[in-house]
């Protein structure tokens, strides 16, 4: 699998809402209006406030995240990322290129750390992941995410020093 990972650009409109709009309608895992409009959804993952990278194999986008400051002033320097693999592509290690491909490029832009506000606990693929990768849980807030299917679960902060 030849993976590129590269900024991304106006005409990845269409590829970031097929990724992104059966994560948003199935309300699972980001807590986001399931209703969110095509439009809305791209101006939140493409905002002024974060650089959006693309995930491709063999030209085709299979994959997105975010990067941007988790907080302003005196916590610039920790990252946030938010991620999204095309649902025919998952588990094909796609996130997890991602994820490092992330790591780099926040040195890169000189965050010293990583913080996952708000990660489902009910997301136990991506936990897995972020554990694997070094992710520290920081904190649990009960019954903090109202889940389609199984009603109040938490959700965990994470976190990883660069």
């Amino acid at each position: 699998m030849s993976l590129l990972i590269r900024p991304a650009a106006p005409q990845d409109g269409g590829a970031l809402w097929a990724i992104l709009e059966p994560v948003i309608r199935a309300g699972e895992t980001y807590a986001l209006d399931r209703d969110m409009t095509r439009e809305a959804a791209l101006a939140y993952w493409l905002g002024a406030d974060r650089a959006t990278f693309v995930a491709e194999v063999e030209g085709r986008i299979l994959g997105s995240y975010y990067l941007r400051a988790n907080q302003a002033g005196g916590g610039a320097h920790v990252a946030n990322c938010g991620y999204a693999t095309h649902e025919a592509a998952r588990g094909r290690g796609i996130a997890r290129a991602m994820a490092e491909h992330s790591f780099a490029e926040a040195r890169t832009r000189g965050f010293r750390a990583m913080q996952f506000n708000f990660v489902v606990s009910s997301n136990a693929i991506a936990l897995r992941l972020w554990h694997a990768l070094g992710f520290d849980t920081v904190g649990r807030l009960p019954e903090a995410f109202d889940h389609p299917a199984l009603g109040p679960v938490d959700a965990v902060v994470l976190y990883r020093r660069l």
